[in-house]
């Protein structure tokens, strides 16, 4: 099969064996993936010793083999998911996945448009219900969440399930108009800006605190400014570790609850719930197909090759998109 492997940290155009399926695993014929910050990671730490090695964590493609233990799926259905960071990579013409994070792709989008929303729709769902505690349901109706890096892949779901079904005051951050638009697009009641003093900002909007902060980038650089919004026994969520020590001592007072969310976390250990993320995906199609949510392909960038996943890498690693990246075929 036609792959795009890491080879001494850039990548390749190779051709690989196909996958076969073991346990619970599916083999899916991919034929569209999207780009996260965890896939430039996952390549440049990937080990330099001329060995190919696979990344990319978002897919949507069609089951072509089950394993001996799979009952979710048959052949032939059309899925997305993704994947896991402790197994190979999907940015290859077939991909193995267990079936228990993997969800039946939404009728009424394309391969490319459903592709976009695996990886960002289970990082914004457990950020927000799961480690933050929201009601999904609408019992939290009113309080406020700040979602600082609104306009990138898992701030774009993020702010839809906040407004849309948690029925929370949206705070989002963007620091260029389009971002700023594009937040306001997807539901956001307000928009400040990241790169200023966020707390003067709330102020200045009659919201001096806030109930929850989803932190989606930096945590290092916006925790004092998280410490000084959130509201007294508040909950703080932030999807990327810090790098350094954090000034806990800055939430103490306010009996603050720090958590983070990691989408791996089932799929690297294999907890017992691994088959939450099936439904969570599941639950996701329904709303898309539903009107609830939408899509969040932010630019596509052709067929599925080294060139276009190198630009593509490139293009996050500057931080400026705007939703998510989105290539399909081989």
């Amino acid at each position: 099969m036609k792959a795009i492997a890491v080879i001494n940290g850039t990548l390749h155009d190779v051709e690989l064996p196909v996958p076969q399926p073991q346990g619970r695993d599916l083999v899916v014929k991919v034929e569209a993936i999207s780009v996260n910050p965890v896939d430039f990671k996952q390549r440049k730490a990937a080990a330099h010793d001329g060995e190919p090695s696979l990344v990319g964590w978002d897919v949507a493609g069609t089951v072509s083999a089950v394993g001996p233990q799979a009952t979710l799926f048959k052949v032939g259905d059309a899925v997305y998911y993704a994947g896991s960071v402790v197994r190979p990579g999907a940015n290859s013409e077939f991909h193995a996945v267990d079936e228990r994070i993997v969800g039946r792709k939404p009728a009424s989008l394309s391969m490319e448009q459903a592709a976009a929303l695996p990886l960002t729709s289970i990082t914004a769902w457990e950020a927000l219900f799961e480690r933050l505690g929201v009601s999904r349901s609408g019992a939290d109706e009113g309080k406020s969440v700040l979602i600082i890096g609104g306009a990138g892949g898992v701030g774009s779901i993020a702010i839809q399930l906040a407004k849309k079904l948690a029925k929370l005051n949206v705070i989002a951050t963007a620091s260029r108009r389009a971002s700023e638009q594009w937040c306001r697009a997807l539901g956001a009641d307000h928009v400040i800006d990241h790169l200023g003093d966020m707390p003067a900002q709330l102020a200045a909007l009659g919201l001096p605190e806030v109930d929850y902060i989803l932190c989606l980038n930096d945590i290092d650089a916006h925790f004092a400014a998280m410490a000084a919004a959130i509201a007294p026994q508040g909950k703080i969520c932030a999807i990327v570790r810090n790098e350094r020590p954090l000034p806990m001592d800055l939430v103490f007072g306010k009996s603050v609850t720090v958590v983070f969310e990691m989408m791996f976390t089932r799929s690297m250990f294999g907890t017992a719930d691994m088959i939450e993320q099936h439904k969570l995906l599941n639950e996701v199609a329904a709303l898309v197909d539903a009107g609830v949510l939408t899509t969040t392909v932010g630019e596509t960038g052709g067929r599925i090759d080294a060139a276009n996943l190198t630009r593509a890498h490139a293009a996050l690693e500057a931080g400026r998109t705007i939703g998510k990246i989105v290539l399909s075929g081989f």
